[in-house]
């Protein structure tokens, strides 16, 4: 091989931001419903206008191909939709793939922990918003505490490199418990995180301007209890990480509002019918179904869409809380 046939393709906007994260939603069904994430009774895309999991794999080549070195597995909950599993172990063993990761709301890991690392799952991120049974279930309308905290422990007891837990803040619902989620993740070895809630979708459930509780308070009220020491560390993600000096557990705050990330942001986002999102809060997109299904076989026909989209990402969200929400997409279409 030639030195230049060695060099790598990489995805560079217009902004000159280097794009080698992709984040792929499998389905946006979930055996959850999250108050921050869907409304209660939820109209799921069409099972005939998915991605075929082939469909996905093939994406995920074109992108490992560009440049991408990590890829999510999301939802909704990722691990409800039927067979994968295959789809973890046909990504997992793309060349140049360094990071295949998941998020999770934990319902499933009792049974498909093993399998998963087996597939080649490094990193784990659980949803855990609440370690109160009735507050869970408030939040998550029907999830069980129990069966999560479960699955959990199956995979700690698996061995995966990283588990991280994410938890939305709430106020008023949830935000009292964050030095106990601390608390739970240093026993637990675990890393975590806390999140802004994001404004995608309209939502009757509350209103996000009364229910905003920023990272500077999360800061504030752990403060009283540990010493945080601020870190470089980074995950290729937009948490912002500090040590908690006590445990040396690691502590991290997505902020879209407060802090917002954009200026360094290398994601972007593929829904579960095919729409590359090239900003979490724009609808900036590219339909790579239409591309796959009407040049079947022509990888290099969809590699150019996804060199193309690149000049339509746009440099940042603008997210407003005390606005009507901009973005109709829920969360759980959007992609955890």
């Amino acid at each position: 091989m030639s030195k230049n046939a060695e060099i790598k393709e990489s995805l560079v906007d217009n902004f000159g931001r280097t794009v080698d994260y992709l984040r792929i939603s499998v389905t946006d069904r979930c055996d959850f419903r999250c108050v921050y994430c869907m409304e209660e009774e939820m109209e799921f895309v069409p099972r005939a206008q998915l991605l075929t999991l082939e469909e996905i794999s093939t994406i995920a080549r074109a992108f490992t191909e560009l440049g991408v070195t990590k890829i999510r597995i999301t939802g909704g909950e990722p691990l409800v939709r039927r067979n994968v599993l295959k789809l973890f172990e046909d990504i997992g063993k793309l060349p140049g793939l360094k990071e295949l990761v998941t998020t999770t709301n934990g319902s499933q890991l009792r049974k498909l922990a093993p399998d998963l690392k087996a597939a080649g799952l490094k990193r784990i991120n659980i949803s855990l918003d609440s370690l109160d049974a009735d507050k869970f279930r408030r939040i998550t309308r029907v999830g069980e505490l129990d069966k999560v905290l479960d699955g959990i422990d199956a995979a700690l007891e698996t061995g995966f490199e990283k588990i991280k837990i994410n938890a939305v803040i709430l106020k008023n619902r949830n935000h009292e418990e964050v030095c106990d989620l601390v608390e739970f993740a240093s026993q637990k070895g675990m890393d975590i995180s806390f999140i802004e809630e994001m404004p995608l979708g309209v939502i009757a459930e509350h209103d996000r301007a009364e229910a905003y509780y920023s990272s500077d308070q999360i800061r504030q009220d752990l403060s009283r209890k540990y010493a945080l020491l601020d870190t470089t560390e980074r995950t290729n993600g937009p948490s912002h990480y500090y040590r908690i000096a006590e445990t040396g557990t690691r502590v991290g705050f997505i902020s879209p509002h407060s802090h917002n990330f954009c200026g360094d942001c290398n994601r972007v986002r593929l829904t579960c019918e095919g729409r590359l999102l090239l900003c979490l809060g724009q609808e900036h997109s590219v339909d790579l179904r239409h591309v796959l299904r009407s040049h079947p076989g022509d990888l290099e026909k969809l590699k150019q869409a996804i060199r193309d989209s690149m000049s339509i990402k746009p440099e940042g969200h603008d997210f407003d809380l005390s606005a009507k929400p901009v973005i109709f997409r829920h969360m759980n279409v959007t992609g955890g």
